[in-house]
């Protein structure tokens, strides 16, 4: 129990898990709150607020994203031009990915400030300029992930052929890859959840924008935040084996 709360508290210590948790409680609020509103009528007024706390933590997130730009241009420039990929495919996926969300931030920045009437122009263009580049962005995390597990099996595939001709033990290797291809479906998963929820948000008459439900957003939204919150479990627990 005791090393559960030290496992939370440690959680929250952190920006990164600060906000993957304020996030799942964003998307879960709107889940039960979209459900909720759509019943009776006392049922309905805590869904309502339920919605509210989702927003009000959705503009949490918002304004502390203000201090992102610096963190990214750090990863970025250590990123570089991804020389130390070793396939050219996932390098320049990389290098697109890191463009869309170095962009994102600031057009983010302006439409939060336009609608915070700090800066005199309209927010609705500066919104749908950052959600087709977060859009963007998770079509190029989705074929990446792509792109990574069919190199994993193809180093599989390689490795068994090696383990039958020498006899060497590949087991290691293998159970490596298939971990690896594992937290890559994780993440197709997260980004599919998400490029719904940003296709929803789209000007009206790109595919579905504009029609999702509460719950079918908080629904998505959950999705990929419990996919991340696993991810970044697993993560720190290979770190402290490793370490």
């Amino acid at each position: 129990m005791q090393q559960s709360f030290g496992s939370i508290v440690n959680l929250l210590e952190s920006y990164r898990g600060r906000d993957k948790v304020v996030r799942t409680l964003c998307y879960g609020s709107q889940l039960v709150g979209g459900v909720l509103s759509q019943k009776t009528v006392g049922s309905s007024e805590v869904g309502k607020s339920l919605l509210l706390f989702s927003a009000q933590l959705s503009h949490c997130r918002t304004i502390l994203r203000l201090f992102d730009d610096l963190s990214m241009v750090a990863y970025s420039r250590s990123y570089g031009l991804g020389n130390r990929e070793e396939d050219s495919i996932v390098r320049c996926i990389s290098v697109l990915t890191n463009v869309a969300d170095q962009l994102y931030y600031p057009c983010e920045h302006i439409a939060w400030a336009a609608d915070a009437e700090l800066i005199k122009v309209k927010s609705d263009k500066w919104w749908t300029l950052s959600t087709l580049l977060w859009t963007s962005s998770l079509l190029l995390g989705a074929l990446r992930s792509i792109r990574v597990i069919l190199l994993l099996k193809r180093k599989l595939r390689k490795s068994r052929r090696t383990r039958q001709e020498n006899g060497s033990d590949g087991l290691a290797i293998q159970t490596e890859c298939h971990q690896q291809i594992k937290m890559e479906i994780l993440g197709i998963i997260s980004c599919l959840a998400d490029l719904s929820n940003a296709i929803h948000w789209m000007p009206p008459g790109i595919l579905w924008a504009g029609r999702f439900p509460n719950w079918l957003v908080g629904l998505m939204g959950t999705v990929s935040s419990f996919v991340g919150l696993y991810r970044m479990g697993s993560t720190d627990i290979e770190h402290e084996a490793s370490s």
